[in-house]
């Protein structure tokens, strides 16, 4: 081979490594960018409390250094949306996070009532729970706000409505937002109905809900094993919302869900801790022992690696108003209908000794951003309220 030849076949090599190694820098810098930047999430939530899961999982974001709560969009669920609005507005005071703006959503389902639902279950069987249908706590008038156990909140929420605010934080970071939805999936639908490019413009959907065969003597679902109740109480939006063109979907069901429990050692541990999240979980956790459903949605988009097994499979939620309605519904690439469905990543197992662990370390952490918490930082005997 020709001299001449040689060498500028050199040249052509080292011009291409070249560019390889900046190419590597680019992507390091722009890593390094986005980590410090952190990731965006807005958290959608039935949010009633003080503490439990829906609050916990408020803080589990919260409480994460490099995550940015862009809002707290909240849906009538496990109480009436006044209530939750006022409970998260509490929470956000109370560790110093009022820079978080909270927007009231959707106070009922889309096509489901409670009266509806008693017939429904004349003919099909009883449904233990549904929620603010049959919370103790959310007996009030649905637009009543009571005397909060932890404070009544002296912020207010935004003016805007939820579904205009998801729309307009996807829009505003495109591709960079995960949507968090943790209690019915009202709130989302409304903002695919209003912006048919929403779902594709959000980076992920993390889902608490659904159920596909959880080993279980759990009352609520050994005979009933497809019944979730964030999925079943507005079916048509938890249907609208699955099929919608999301890049990704995670679904965090009651099969994982029920592999955890917040157990009252974990409990007097966060207890020891003297910081605002630590105090307030410490006080209001009426009795240890429940599920942590929605904190294990939220712990699992932090770090995946705490999911050991899952399936991906295409998901949807039955609107048939028989004896199905509201259950979850899994088919494989061998059984789908023709409709078009999207498939998800369904969470089935996970590895219970680093959750438990990693729970607990953000509960005791300092909140990050935190600005004049008002929670009183003294011991508190948790469990006991």
């Amino acid at each position: 081979m020709p001299r001449k030849e040689r060498s500028f076949m050199k040249a052509e090599m080292f011009r291409r490594k070249r560019l390889v190694f900046l190419a590597a820098i680019v992507s390091l810098i722009a890593g390094c960018l986005q980590a410090q930047q952190g990731r965006y999430v807005v958290i959608d939530q039935d949010a009633i409390g003080p503490a439990g899961t829906d609050m916990n999982s408020i803080l589990v974001f919260l409480q994460s250094p490099n995550v940015n709560v862009l809002g707290i969009t909240v849906v009538t669920g496990d109480g009436w949306r006044n209530e939750e609005v006022a409970h998260t507005l509490r929470l956000l005071e109370l560790v110093g996070r009022t820079d978080v703006p909270v927007v009231s959503g959707m106070d009922r389902p889309m096509v489901r009532t409670k009266e509806w639902t008693s017939l429904w279950e004349q003919m099909y069987g009883k449904v233990l729970y549904q929620g603010a249908w049959t919370m103790p706590r959310s007996s009030h008038n649905p637009d009543e706000v009571p005397n909060l156990p932890e404070g009544n909140p002296t912020t207010k929420a935004l003016t805007e409505d939820a579904a205009h605010f998801l729309i307009r934080m996807v829009r505003k970071y495109p591709h960079q937002v995960t949507i968090y939805a943790a209690g019915p999936m009202t709130n989302i639908a409304a903002a695919i109905i209003s912006d048919p490019q929403f779902a594709s413009l959000a980076q992920e959907l993390v889902i608490m809900g659904g159920s596909i065969n959880p080993h279980t003597d759990d009352p609520e679902y050994v005979n009933s094993p497809r019944h979730e109740f964030n999925l079943w109480f507005d079916p048509e939006a938890s249907s609208i919302t699955l099929r919608a063109p999301w890049p990704k979907i995670s679904v965090t069901t009651v099969d994982v869900s029920i592999e955890t429990h917040f157990t009252q050692e974990m409990l007097a541990e966060i207890g020891k801790s003297h910081e605002p999240a630590a105090q307030y979980v410490a006080r209001y956790t009426r009795k240890p022992g429940d599920y942590l459903w929605d904190e294990l949605a939220a712990a699992a988009w932090l770090d995946p690696s705490l999911i050991t097994r899952e399936r991906y499979v295409y998901m949807d939620v039955s609107t048939d108003k028989g004896i199905s309605y509201g259950d979850t519904i899994v088919w494989s690439d061998r059984d789908k209908p023709a409709i078009p469905l999207q498939k998800v990543h369904a969470q089935m197992d996970v590895d219970w000794p680093r959750f438990q662990k990693m729970f607990v370390q953000l509960m005791s952490s300092p909140t990050h951003n935190a600005q004049n918490p008002q929670m009183p930082r003294e011991a508190s005997g948790g469990g006991k309220q």
